[in-house]
């Protein structure tokens, strides 16, 4: 998700992935499914198969495991700002991690075309020998969108070819 955000003299925009449902609702998620297990292994061990109850488990062990890390990556954020004469971009979850100032005149954005239609183009930022990627978990609509304000704020753009693949579909 692409938001922007007031910000005097310049540009701020926060990059986010999309996200279906908080972590609340995820847990409430689980919960569910875990009540729904338990009355059919529940079930199950009355008529004699006591074995399913491990295997139930291990398979919301699984999924709670699933459900946790798929949270947190979506909690990573990009911050990428654009004051006059320096673009500053920072990246964290929860708190600022890693952090890049480049020169906006110097500074070009690269976009690297998809080898395949349904995933959404490439995008770093270059200047010299640093080149940082942005946006990476992004989808091919928000993806547009960034190119689309990046352009209309001046950034220079250097559009890159895939190399060419052998092979059948990709």
């Amino acid at each position: 998700m692409v938001e922007r955000l007031p910000h005097p003299g310049g540009l701020r925009l926060v990059l986010t992935p999309n996200r279906s449902l908080s972590w609340h609702g995820n847990v409430r998620i689980w919960m569910g499914l875990f009540v729904l297990s338990a009355l059919i292994a529940t079930g199950f061990t009355l008529m004699g198969a006591w074995v399913i109850i491990p295997f139930a488990g291990l398979e919301l062990i699984a999924l709670a495991c699933g459900i946790y890390l798929t949270s947190q990556a979506c909690q990573r954020q990009e911050v990428l700002s654009i004051d006059g004469d320096d673009i500053h971009l920072e990246k964290g979850r929860k708190r600022k991690q890693q952090e890049w100032s480049l020169p906006t005149r110097y500074t070009r954005l690269q976009i690297h075309s998809p080898s395949h239609p349904f995933t959404p183009a490439r995008l770093s930022l270059s200047h010299r020998d640093t080149e940082v990627s942005i946006g990476t978990f992004l989808n091919i609509e928000d993806t547009g969108k960034l190119i689309e304000i990046l352009e209309r704020k001046g950034l220079r753009i250097e559009r890159k070819e895939p190399d060419p693949n052998i092979g059948l579909w990709f």
